[in-house]
């Protein structure tokens, strides 16, 4: 299920992660983990904030994914399913 994973950082742990220079490191991981389709970094509620698109195959795979951002980043988190256009007029179509 393609799946938005929002994460509002803390500022705080974010800014010892980035002072400690291991902030690139963290991110990969977490690209390399769920390879998403796209992926947006921005402040959000003034907050550093990821939106990232991704494929959830299986709801199990929520906390080894959320887990390390709470841990490391101090993150809030919200995993939310997205459709794209192609999604959309599938299920439109499928309405009758």
């Amino acid at each position: 299920m393609r799946v938005l994973l929002q994460a509002h950082l803390d500022t705080a742990k974010s800014n010892d992660v980035i002072q400690s220079g291991k902030m690139p490191q963290v991110v990969k991981g977490l690209m390399d983990k769920i390879k998403p389709e796209s992926a947006y970094f921005t402040t959000d509620h003034g907050v550093r904030t990821m939106y990232l698109v991704f494929d959830m195959e299986d709801p199990s795979q929520m906390p080894s994914i959320a887990e390390p951002l709470f841990v490391e980043l101090g993150a809030d988190l919200d995993y939310t399913p997205v459709m794209n256009a192609d999604d959309l007029q599938k299920g439109l179509a499928q309405m009758g």
